[in-house]
């Protein structure tokens, strides 16, 4: 069987830099920045009273809120970042060609 693709002859390959260190650390990017917004939102439960008045819950629900959207925003930001580090490996791999395709209506005659 063919292969599909077929590597371009004499290419090299670019140097690596900035997404291979970006790649390894995002798990722990994604893994603190959930975790500092979280452990905030539960510290401030916990610091409040007992029995809180209808203005508190507003407060620490509303925090609540804050919280999550913080944390939403920051996985798109850390997967987007994914995105853009794979999107570069790729363009810095080895270059392949695919078979010719012959076209009818080329500047060239047959």
């Amino acid at each position: 069987m063919t292969q599909w693709l077929k590597r371009l002859p004499g290419f090299q390959r670019s140097a690596s830099g900035l997404e291979w260190t970006l790649w390894r650390r995002l798990p722990a990017i994604l893994l603190w920045g959930t975790l500092v917004p979280v452990l905030l939102a539960v510290g401030w439960h916990l610091l409040t009273s007992d029995h809180p008045s209808a203005a508190d819950e507003r407060s620490l629900l509303l925090f609540d809120y804050i919280v999550a959207g913080v944390v939403v925003l920051h996985w798109t930001l850390v997967l987007t970042l994914a995105i853009g580090c794979i999107i570069v490996m790729l363009m810095k791999g080895p270059a392949y060609v695919a078979d010719a395709y012959e076209l009818n209506d080329s500047d060239r005659p047959a």
